[in-house]
């Protein structure tokens, strides 16, 4: 294990002013997302989707690593260049989804484990060979009545450590994604005790599998009431709730935390980090990892044609640079100024 390179992979992903792009949605997912503008989702729709946005001017300002699905990583660009060293020739680090998607878990109806530990050593070694420089493996939580059981929480807890094991046994660095889901109507309360619990059981695990903590980040959902629920929580609130729990659960050792933006409208999930920020240092660097709320706006304004490539990059551009400052703390002041 390349400790050094692990740690300066981990630092590069979370650089000042920077964040991940998550563009590695699977193939039921990204045809789920093509329905939404009446677009096919074909091999070569993905294609020129995803490099619309690689290629998007002045993104690498705010963008340090994108999350790549299995069919993307082997992809190349209409001239013919893989987009692993697109991405690099860029500044960008490609990176790679691993799991193979959260299935019911056997006997507790209603949970999830993700799937996709066995082979993974084999798969990783390619994935090193096609050019990747970082991991992640997401698992999701789900809240509702008497779930999640602690079996479930444990479970997920267990794979997601070997996942990272392994990715650091080649010199990836993973990423660490344990999702509790915002689903659902519960409060604020219930969804903070929950993801105690979850990020108290991962950081218990990784530390059985000997994870070099310095050389991964974590993944998590920002902490809030469900999207169903009749009393929504102010960005204030999330962003105290989801500061104190990772106060509580996460050791200092870690580099830095991506949020995922698990359902939010783009406003809304850059105007939580903007609020998290606005807490104060950390011990952690405080990033993002979104792929909805970075891309959701330029899809629609693409909308599968070629003459809206240009106007989609813009409105790529201009997302990323709002999370950007968001993640800087400096949304607020640039709005006010």
């Amino acid at each position: 294990m390349d400790v050094r390179k692990l740690e300066s992979t981990a630092r590069q992903l979370v650089a000042k002013s920077k964040g991940i792009l998550a563009a590695d949605e699977s193939s039921g997912t990204i045809a789920k997302r093509f329905d939404s503008i009446g677009v096919a989702s074909t091999e070569r729709n993905r294609r020129d989707w995803r490099e619309l946005l690689f290629v998007a001017d002045g993104v690498h300002n705010f963008i340090s690593g994108v999350i790549l699905f299995d069919e993307t990583i082997r992809q190349k660009s209409q001239g013919g260049v893989p987009f692993p060293k697109l991405l690099r020739k860029r500044g960008i680090l490609p990176g790679i989804k691993v799991d193979t998607g959260a299935k019911d878990l056997a006997l507790f109806p209603g949970e999830k484990v993700t799937e996709g530990l066995d082979g993974l050593r084999e798969r990783l070694t390619e994935y090193v060979r096609l050019g990747a420089t970082f991991t992640k493996w997401r698992a999701v939580i789900t809240l509702g009545r008497g779930i999640p059981t602690q079996t479930c929480i444990d479970s997920n807890a267990h794979a997601l450590a070997r996942f990272a094991a392994l990715s650091q046994e080649v010199g990836l660095v993973p990423i660490v994604e344990p999702e509790v889901l915002m689903e659902g109507s519960h409060t604020i309360t219930r969804h903070e005790e929950t993801t105690i619990a979850t990020l108290t059981s991962v950081f218990a695990e990784l530390h059985e599998a000997r994870v070099l903590l310095t050389g991964m980040l974590l993944k998590p959902n920002m902490v809030a009431s469900g999207l169903e629920a009749q009393a929504q929580t102010s960005p204030q609130e999330v962003a105290q709730a989801t500061v104190r729990v990772l106060l509580r659960t996460v050791p200092p050792e870690v580099p830095g935390i991506v949020f995922l933006s698990g359902g939010l409208t783009p406003e809304q999930a850059t105007t939580n980090l903007q609020a998290i920020n606005a807490q104060g240092k950390q011990p952690w660097e405080l990033s993002y990892s979104f792929g909805r709320a970075l891309q959701g706006e330029a899809l629609t304004t693409w909308g599968g044609k070629p003459d809206n490539v240009k106007d989609a990059q813009t409105e790529f551009y201009r997302r990323a640079q709002l999370v950007s400052m968001a993640r800087d703390g400096r949304l607020m002041s640039a709005k006010n100024s």
